[in-house]
């Protein structure tokens, strides 16, 4: 459960977007005209229509929104309550609370997360500055379970001395882990500078000193008077008929008492946001990867008649590669990367600017170079182009992060908890369309005066990144344990509220499946329901094909394909895209190059005219090379100081031999040997419309797109035969390996642990994952998680995964852990794993496991991004374009045999590899 410290300005400030536009700006016109004088405004009342608010007698604020596009639901329960309302004493609280919620009630004493994972429930809760959220998405038959859960645990939550005891060590785990991150560690000190009197200045999540200390009486205190009815919104949207859903509401949530207040809400200490902050930087030296800058400047409140300037400003600044610090930082080669944020909040708030140096420049520079940039902005107004750009990309930001249920209804909750209304937004998307460059200006000149700001940089001491090897690292875990018996599902049962009717599946469109003359293989699903376009697509150019001598080849490659083509440079090309609030992007993986790309409607043609652009006229000038380069060796030195990337490289390498293609890492040598020509034959070698695959998901007429992609593909032509991998089977180990590699600075272990697995195409796909559903593959309902996690405390995370693709990729268990705690994590692992091969599962178990897994596939069905990839993954696969339909039914036909005998093939606890990064134990 994680708590939220930082988050993006389109998240802080909800769209709910109405599925009912009627806008020019979303028309399926596929015309491209060129960036506009003024940008369309999006009406904030036809936003919120259709939003039914209820207030109910005890105070329970309701707010309820039907939209019949997939038969889900998401209920969340918002508490208006977070870090600002901490005592003395107190810091980290209500994190500490939020994960007590999931221990039970006086009604129901049993682990909501298994309760939720047994209803198919996509679950989580988050804690930050104002908030307390709670959310779950069902499929619609599950509303009524759902909202008698959250009702009871608001009324009923176990708060006991066992559970304050194991729940503490593990938000401490939790918290160590965030510990090993500098720029956490540099934020959390430039924050306590910046508001040495509020509350908003201290870590969401608490610090180890007060979570230590927190008593029961405290806690339950705390959740008498903060976790009230008419301190909360509940939030429901989906497939549902309002009134019977209100009648559910109201005979359930309707008979939660409020509560008396046993002590007053302790909140910040109000500071005006223009209280001059610290002026000398605040510096740390300590082990790291990479040097970083933090500035922050204090801001208004929310409902400060500034907020939308303040905005667009952020988004002129930081707006993707055409925005100023990108060009002045990035582009420049001082820095490897640039970020801001805008937290506006219930009180005042602030902004806040990071950057990363690039290899070599020193921070002095970085700082000054910025400062420039802002002062050009108070100095000198921003051009119209500048402005629509950025107020373009705010609103598509807006409504392409809201295609979900889920997010609608995250929105929706926020604005109602924290600028007090659900129609906060009309009113800021009418402030946004009514932003002048002046605004602008002014903004800048009273949000980002140097007097006012709190500079923080973090020296790393340890300069080559290389980790060290402890000589505790070989042979088997020193513990014996033995755990307890499996929680019975029976048992779980008698807690678990009924569904109603059974939900009648209905079919799953399947998409239309083609291949272009040259060989691009194409999926498209029609989706009219939203004014977007979902593409992504696979490009069989990863790292399998990189060399050790040239590791990270593939990775350069894919990195380069945006910075420019034959005809448009690499700012050309952003614009061409953040004109219109548009996005695309190649990711590299072990498998293949990832294309994402992310639109309005009406962008579709750019979109697929700039895909066709770079996959066969790229560049790669060599000056933007070099300055990836950099940024890549950042990457580097960054993973090998993270235990979870050095022990992910450490474990994979202990896996396969060298001269398999999963084995392969870049180092510092290997980047620095690539040059263009290998970037250029690379690119010739691999990028190939036969090895390419494109899925598109979204409101287009299937005839238009494959116009346009044969027009913008039809000259793509591959030559030869496509490169193909001759992979060699991977043995098991002979014995049980040992490895621990220790990294200087860190408070939190990171633990791998397995050997080679399977590929998705294996026809024992289907057994496996119904067996890592119960053996670890939900961190509160599993096994491994009711075990090591929710009954020892010993990780705040513990998962298990068969990391199957095209290829066999590894079995791996990985849990986070106090150094103290590894040996002890991993010895109650291995005996987990002992018994499961020793005694097998239950049938109960099974049932339960296949339920959970079926139940929850549909959500992943309403969200157009996920279709858009579960598609292409189908396809790249091998798998037959009826598998998105048939996924949840050959699950449910898994036998108790087949589990058996995967059991048998894959469960070898005698040979695993168990490699551990982090601090010296």
């Amino acid at each position: 459960m994680p708590f939220f410290p930082k988050l993006r300005p389109y998240i802080l400030i909800g769209l709910f977007l109405s599925l009912f536009l009627s806008l020019d700006f979303f028309s399926d016109n596929f015309t491209n005209a060129a960036t506009p004088t003024t940008v369309a405004p999006v009406s904030g009342s036809a936003l919120t229509q259709g939003v039914t608010k209820t207030v109910l007698d005890n105070g329970l604020t309701v707010l309820t929104k039907e939209i019949h596009t997939a038969p889900v639901v998401s209920v969340q329960v918002w508490y208006k309550v977070g870090s600002r309302n901490e005592g003395t004493g107190e810091n980290g609280i209500s994190h500490q609370l939020e994960h007590l919620m999931f221990k039970g009630t006086s009604t129901r004493p049993v682990q909501f997360g298994r309760l939720f994972s047994a209803l198919g429930s996509q679950s989580n809760a988050f804690t930050s500055y104002d908030e307390t959220a709670y959310y779950g998405t069902v499929q619609r038959d599950k509303l009524e379970a759902l909202l008698t859960l959250e009702a009871d645990r608001m009324e009923g939550a176990l708060i006991e001395p066992d559970q304050l005891t194991s729940e503490k060590r593990v938000v401490i785990s939790e918290l160590q882990g965030y510990e090993n991150s500098p720029s956490y560690r540099l934020g959390r000190a430039v924050l306590r500078a910046a508001f040495p009197n509020r509350t908003y200045g201290l870590p969401v999540g608490g610090t180890k000193a007060d979570v230590e200390k927190f008593t029961l009486s405290q806690v339950r205190n705390y959740y008498q008077t903060f976790y009230s009815p008419d301190n909360a919104t509940l939030v429901v949207t989906g497939d549902f008929t309002t009134a019977p859903t209100l009648k559910v509401i109201k005979d359930t949530f309707g008979k939660v008492p409020k509560r008396a207040k046993t002590v007053p809400p302790k909140g910040s200490v109000s500071v005006p946001s223009n209280t001059p902050a610290k002026k000398e930087p605040i510096v740390l030296k300590q082990p790291g990867s990479a040097a970083l800058l933090q500035v922050v400047y204090p801001l208004p409140d929310v409902k400060h008649p500034d907020v939308a300037a303040i905005d667009l400003m952020d988004g002129i600044l930081t707006g993707g590669r055409s925005s100023r610090l990108y060009q002045d930082l990035v582009e420049s080669g001082l820095a490897s990367s640039v970020s801001a944020s805008a937290a506006e909040l219930i009180e005042p708030g602030w902004y806040e600017i990071n950057a990363t140096a690039a290899p070599g420049q020193e921070l002095s520079r970085i700082s000054s170079v910025l400062q420039q940039s802002l002062t050009k902005l108070q100095q000198q107004p921003v051009s119209n182009e500048e402005l629509n750009r950025a107020k373009t990309q705010l609103q598509a930001s807006f409504i392409l992060n809201n295609q979900d249920i889920t997010s609608q209804a995250n929105q929706l909750g926020y604005n109602q908890t924290v600028a007090g209304d659900y129609r906060f937004i009309e009113g800021y998307l009418a402030a946004i369309a009514k932003v002048t460059p002046a605004d602008v200006q002014k903004a800048a000149k009273t949000y980002l005066d140097p007097a006012k700001q709190t500079i923080g940089f973090f020296e790393p001491t340890q300069a080559d990144g290389k980790p060290g090897t402890s000589n505790a690292g070989s042979g088997r875990t020193a513990e014996n344990f033995s755990p307890g018996k499996p929680v019975d599902p029976a048992e779980l049962a008698k807690y678990l509220p009924p569904a109603t009717s059974a939900t009648t599946a209905s079919k799953q469109s399947l998409p239309e499946q083609f291949t272009l003359a040259n060989g691009m293989r194409v999926l498209l699903l029609s989706d009219r329901s939203f004014p977007s376009i979902n593409l992504t697509g696979q490009i069989d150019a990863g790292a399998e094909f990189d060399n050790i001598q040239k590791a990270g080849l593939a990775s350069l490659t894919a990195g380069n394909l945006m910075n420019g083509t034959k005809t448009k440079n690499a700012l050309t090309l952003a614009k061409s895209l953040e004109d219109k609030g548009a996005s695309l992007g190649f990711s590299p993986s072990r498998e293949g190059v990832a294309i994402g790309g992310q639109g309005l409607s009406a962008n579709l043609p750019i979109l697929i005219e700039t895909l066709a652009d770079v996959v066969q006229n790229a560049t790669f000038p060599a000056d933007q090379l070099e300055l990836s380069r950099r940024r890549s060796l950042i990457g580097l030195k960054a993973q090998l100081d993270d235990p979870r990337g050095l022990g992910r490289r450490v474990f994979q390498q202990a896996i396969y031999p060298e001269n398999h293609p999963f084995y392969s890492f870049p180092t510092e040598e290997s980047l620095k040997a690539i040059t263009r020509d290998d970037l250029v034959r690379f690119y010739q070698e691999h990028y190939r419309p036969d090895t390419t695959t494109l899925a598109m998901v979204g409101d287009f007429e299937p005839a238009k797109v494959k116009a346009l992609l044969n027009q913008a593909f039809g000259k793509w032509q591959a030559k030869g035969k496509a490169p193909i991998l001759n992979l060699t089977s991977v043995p098991l180990p002979q014995s049980q390996t040992r490895l621990n590699k220790v990294i200087p600075g860190k408070a939190e272990a990171v633990t791998y642990i397995g050997y080679n697995g399977i590929s998705r195409k294996d026809p024992r796909f289907y057994a496996v994952s119904v067996l890592n559903q119960i053996l670890g593959g939900d961190t509160l309902s599993s096994r491994l998680g009711t075990e090591v996690r929710d009954r020892q405390g010993l990780t705040y995370g513990i998962y298990s995964a068969f990391a199957a693709g095209v290829n066999p990729g590894p079995f791996l268990i990985q849990m986070q852990t106090s150094p103290q705690d590894a040996n002890k994590a991993i010895a109650s692992a291995v005996a987990l794993l002992k018994q499961v091969r020793d005694q097998g599962v239950t049938e109960a178990e099974l049932n339960t496991a296949k339920r959970s897994i079926t139940n929850s596939y549909p959500v992943d069905l309403a969200n157009p991004s996920d279709v858009a990839s579960i598609i292409l993954d189908n396809s790249v696969y091998g798998l037959s374009p009826t598998e998105i339909r048939e996924f949840p039914n050959r699950i449910q036909a898994v036998t108790m045999t087949q589990v058996q005998q995967v059991i048998k093939d894959l469960i070898n606890p005698d040979k695993l590899v168990i490699v551990t990064a982090g601090p010296n134990a």
